[in-house]
């Protein structure tokens, strides 16, 4: 009897073929009754694939003795339990660098699209506005500032971007890295007073929760453009709303949001904010890319090899 692989996920265009060559693989992401399936299933369990927003607690982990790996399709991991992975001796893999680019393409994106007005004016000459006068001016990139916040795999990638734009790049984090030359600040609220443009590529999690406030979105100001590559749960949103229905910043672009795929009604009615379905690795090469790094974790792990990408 082979053993069993809890999915969670699909595991993208790499799909799970190569998987169910070593294990009975459990489609929850198809199942009418998954809490069902996995009680069917808990003692025989020892992998689970997962994606961000498949919230694997504590009380899951304890319900599958013996659960060895959690294999996760994406870059961040917070929506695992690190402490109970760590405390059952569980371990957990990520998909990161091979995203990166992609991502950061997905900023950039956003980026000119907000700055530019480009889906704005999309549709003034869809709708025919065109024909009863010009759309208003967009703002430049060229010799403005960029403030990204998270100069990691995909911040960097981002910055690099910018550059080839001519722009001005700083950066915000926890430590300064000095293999770069960009201005370090450690102080958000005085990076985004700088700034024109600022960038979100940090992980998500408990650290990063609420980290643009009010009081940022304040400094950043009133022409002043937000633009979210990270996590939902790093921009308090309801300021953020509050702060462009009253000018204080100009525009956002946004590929994350809070309570995913659920879109606040006052972000969608605003002609000044641009809004992605979380979309940031979202082409057939990455996504592949991802899947098999997913499967090649996995089975690293069940042939005693080393994992490729550890979290824990």
């Amino acid at each position: 009897m082979k053993p069993v692989l809890l999915a969670f996920h699909y595991n993208g265009p790499a799909g799970l073929s190569q998987l169910e060559e070593r294990f009975e693989v459990v489609k929850l992401f198809h199942s009418k009754d998954p809490e069902g399936d996995i009680q069917a299933h808990k003692d025989n369990v020892v992998a689970i694939n997962c994606t961000v927003g498949q919230a694997i607690t504590p009380k899951i982990m304890e319900s599958l003795p013996n659960l060895e790996i959690i294999a996760t399709f994406s870059v961040g991991f917070d929506h695992i339990d690190l402490e109970k992975a760590k405390e059952r001796d569980v371990r957990v893999t990520n998909t990161p660098s091979v995203l990166a680019s992609e991502t950061a393409d997905t900023g950039m994106s956003l980026l000119l699209a907000t700055a530019k007005r480009v889906v704005e004016g999309d549709m003034y000459v869809r709708v025919g506005k065109w024909l009863n006068g010009e759309l208003p001016l967009g703002t430049t990139l060229a010799n403005k500032t960029i403030g990204i916040v998270g100069l990691g795999d995909i911040g960097s990638k981002v910055a690099k971007r910018c550059e080839a734009f001519e722009m001005n790049v700083v950066y915000y984090g926890p430590r300064e890295k000095s293999q770069y030359s960009y201005k370090y600040y450690d102080d958000l609220i005085a990076m985004a007073s700088d700034c024109d443009y600022l960038m979100l590529t940090c992980p998500g999690g408990e650290a990063t929760a609420g980290l643009v406030d009010g009081h940022v979105l304040d400094a950043l100001g009133s022409n002043g453009i937000l633009i979210n590559i990270a996590r939902g749960s790093v921009v308090d949103e309801s300021e953020l709303i509050k702060a462009l229905q009253e000018g204080r910043i100009s525009g956002a672009g946004l590929d994350v949001f809070a309570n995913e795929p659920h879109v606040p009604a006052e972000l969608i009615s605003m002609d000044n904010v641009v809004l992605l379905p979380h979309i940031g690795s979202a082409t057939k090469e990455t996504r592949t890319a991802m899947g098999q790094l997913v499967i090649d974790n996995i089975l690293a792990h069940f042939d005693g090899k080393d994992l490729l990408t550890k979290v824990v």
